[in-house]
Formats: C-alpha cells, sequence, structure tokens
C-alpha cells in the first residue's frame, strides 16, 4: 500500500476512560502489560506494509509522543514515517480540534504535502488486527470513492455505534448514528448472512456497525473536508452526506474487533489476554503487536500460586497469589499478596532504593480484587481493594481511587496508605 497514508485519530479528552486518561491522551493507555494503545494500528499498519502514518493529537499527548518518538524509528533507506501532528496555531488560523473531520481538515496541509492515491482514517482506541491490504483490495474493486469497515452486531450493541445498510451489491444506502428508537433500530436490520455469517450468527448479529475505519480516494477526501468548513465529524455529517452523493461501500471484516474506549471495556479486552484462546491473540509471529523495545529481565516469581494470568518482564513477586490478572512490566507483588480478577499496569522504572513502605507496587498481605492498578501505584501493606458494597459509580474524596462500571481503578502514582479498606 505504497500509495496510501494512514491517519490515526488520537481522540479526544477520553472521558469514559478516566482516571486512566487523567494524565495522558488515550492512545497513550497502557495494553496488555507492556504494550500501548497505539500501538495496534500503527502495528496493523506496518503488517500490512503502509509506511506512511500520521498520529493527530492534541490533548495531554507528551507521553504519546515519546513512546512513538523512541519506538517507531524506520531505517536511513526507508521512506517510512510515523509523524505526529498536534493541533497547532498558524497564520491560516487554527483551533483545537472540534472532531474527527476538524482534525484531518486542519492537518491536512501537511497530510496532503506527500504523494498519495488514497487515505486510510483509523481510530486510535480499537483493540482489532486487520490486513489493509485487503481493505484496500476491496476498495479498488467497487471502484470505490469512500469504503467503510463494518462488522455485524446484535441489537443490544447498536444503540452504541453508527449503523448502515447496504444494497445487494454492498453499496451503502443509509446509515444512522447511534440509533436508539424501536423504530430506527427495526428499519436498519440487515441480512448479516452477506458478511459470512450463518443463518443463526446473522439472526443475532442483523446490524451492519462502522468500525470507525475508512479508506477514501485522496481527491474525495480533499474535496468532503473543503465543501463545508462546518461539518467536523466524520459519522455525524461527513459520512451521510458522502452516502447519498459519492460511490459509498462497505468492506466486512470478521475478527475479533473492540472499541476500548470505556473503562468496562478496557478491563474486559485486558483480562480477555489471560484466557486459553483469547479472542484477540498476541502469539501471532505473523501480525506481530510492536512497541517499545526495554532491556528487562524476566519476570522472578518466588514460591508464588499463578493461575490463568499473564505476567510481563521484569516482574517480582514473592509468596502471593495471583488468578486471572494481567500483570505488567516491572510490577512488584509482596509477600502473602493476592490479586484476582485485576490488572496491574506495573511501573515506569524500578524502585528498589526506596523504604519498603514508599515503594512502587503490591504490599504485603494486600489483597485487590476486580481492579485496575495504574502505573507507579503505591498499594500499602494490608490495603483490601475489593469493594464491599458493589458500588458501580465511585469517587474516593481524596482521589486515591475511583470506581466505574463496577471496577476499582487505582490512579496513576497513587499512594494507598496501608491498612486501607474499600
Amino acid at each position: 500500500m505504497n500509495d496510501t497514508a494512514a491517519v490515526i485519530l488520537g481522540g479526544g479528552r477520553g472521558t469514559r476512560l478516566f482516571p486512566l486518561t487523567k494524565d495522558r491522551a488515550k492512545p497513550a493507555v497502557p495494553l496488555g502489560g507492556k504494550y500501548r494503545l497505539i500501538d495496534v494500528p500503527i502495528s496493523n499498519c506496518i503488517n500490512s506494509e503502509l509506511r506512511q502514518i500520521y498520529v493527530l493529537t492534541m490533548y495531554q499527548s507528551a507521553s504519546l509522543n515519546a513512546h512513538i518518538a523512541t519506538t517507531y524509528r524506520f531505517d536511513n533507506f526507508s521512506r517510512g514515517f510515523v509523524a505526529i501532528l498536534a493541533a497547532e496555531q498558524t497564520a491560516r488560523g487554527g483551533t483545537w480540534f472540534q472532531g474527527t473531520a476538524d482534525a484531518v481538515r486542519q492537518a491536512w496541509v501537511h497530510i496532503s504535502s506527500r504523494p498519495s492515491k488514497r487515505v486510510l482514517i483509523l481510530s486510535g482506541d480499537h483493540l482489532y488486527r486487520m490486513d489493509y491490504r485487503e481493505f484496500g483490495a476491496a476498495h479498488a474493486n467497487a471502484k470505490a470513492d469512500l469504503t467503510i469497515a463494518v462488522q455485524p452486531v446484535s441489537r443490544e450493541e447498536a444503540p452504541e455505534l453508527g449503523i448502515l445498510k447496504t444494497d445487494a451489491g454492498g453499496r451503502i444506502v443509509k446509515f444512522v448514528e447511534k440509533p436508539t428508537t424501536p423504530a430506527q433500530l427495526d428499519e436498519m436490520r440487515s441480512d448479516t448472512t452477506a458478511f459470512g455469517l450463518t443463518a443463526e450468527e446473522a439472526a443475532a448479529r442483523p446490524y451492519l456497525a462502522s468500525m470507525g475505519i475508512y479508506l477514501f480516494d485522496r481527491e474525495v477526501l480533499d474535496d468532503v473536508l473543503q465543501h463545508d468548513q462546518e461539518q467536523t465529524d466524520f459519522g455525524k455529517h461527513m459520512i451521510p452526506q458522502a452516502i447519498q452523493e459519492r460511490r459509498v461501500f462497505a468492506f466486512g471484516f470478521r475478527g475479533y474487533w473492540a472499541d476500548i474506549g470505556t473503562v468496562g471495556a478496557f478491563y474486559e479486552a485486558n483480562l480477555d489476554l489471560t484466557r486459553p484462546h483469547p479472542r484477540f491473540e498476541m502469539f501471532d509471529e505473523e501480525s506481530p503487536l510492536y512497541t517499545h523495545s526495554r532491556p528487562l529481565p524476566g519476570a522472578k516469581l518466588n514460591r508464588a500460586t499463578i493461575e490463568s494470568s499473564v505476567i510481563c518482564d521484569g516482574v517480582y513477586a514473592e509468596d502471593c497469589t495471583i488468578r486471572h490478572s494481567l500483570i505488567g512490566i516491572r510490577a512488584r507483588i509482596g509477600k502473602g499478596a493476592s490479586i484476582e480478577d485485576s490488572i496491574l499496569m506495573g511501573s515506569d522504572q524500578y524502585h528498589s532504593g526506596l523504604p519498603a513502605t514508599a515503594r512502587v507496587g503490591i504490599g504485603d498481605q494486600a489483597r485487590i480484587v476486580r481492579a485496575i492498578v495504574d502505573k507507579d501505584a503505591c498499594i500499602g501493606a494490608g490495603v483490601q481493594l475489593i469493594n464491599q458494597q458493589k458500588l458501580v459509580e465511585y469517587d474516593d474524596p481524596n482521589g486515591l481511587f475511583y470506581v466505574r462500571d463496577g471496577i476499582i481503578v487505582v490512579p496513576k502514582q497513587a499512594i494507598l496508605p496501608s491498612g486501607l479498606v474499600f
């Protein structure tokens, strides 16, 4: 796909992922113990031989920028690059990005400065593995102006997504952003057997949802961006209009795809990696997930009991129990601690020189259940994070922890005093 440029949208404030986005951009949120969300679309691009990649950023992008700069460096004999384009003030004007389309419009002067025939628009907070070459071939075969990647979904999922209908040839004839009324939902039902589902599967998933992945002919994208400056969002504004005026086709995607823009979705997608046969398989030599290379030692486990878990590099766990959990890089787990159904993001550096009471990690005899502990957090000895009252939403008055979607979330660098019980 040497004739295609990829544009990855860095997202807005990421309020649905708070407090994981308290001090970082959404695509910079850690994933799978050693990766970041941004690694997913960039890896898909690299594995699809797409080397012209732009990442549009705005909010709290320092750690994201540093990760991209230190991770994705193509050699001197390649024309490939991963360029960061931030919202900027220029002689032409400029404001904060007002939406997905507005972000691309403001960055267009940079994107269009290099030759390309097509532009692939991607999200920075989805988990999936796709060969964009197949996407590009379907776009070319249909002689499409715009192709949208779609996936069949259930009636319960449809109100949270953009739903579309196609004709017999795969051309999109109608699009509704987040249909909610029964009449809208009934009208947008499709025969999804055309997208590879069995009759039983099609009955359970009768709606075609946009995955937020768009492939434009470059001239078409240029035209729609400049046509109406008030149209700021692809899903809400530009896609419905393009369907009326352009050749817009659907590309059916049959693999695993998850929008992990909420704490609940993020939690489920990460813990799914600990299962024997996860929906997103990390063990894939043909399409690996790339990230920053770290010279870390192997995990050191001393009398630890571990069941159905992922343990990353540099972890030290002593005389503890870990069940159905994901333990990130450099995590330290003290004696007698118990970790269940939880995600520990680990640490950005070792803190072995500090006294035990101030050391980053999980203290002795602590118990963590159904929680996400962000990087560099210090959980004191005997702390019990078990959500005794089964709360769904809660903010600790001191900002030590939060509950979102019934999941306890400890923010980055938080310090929980010994003996705390929640």
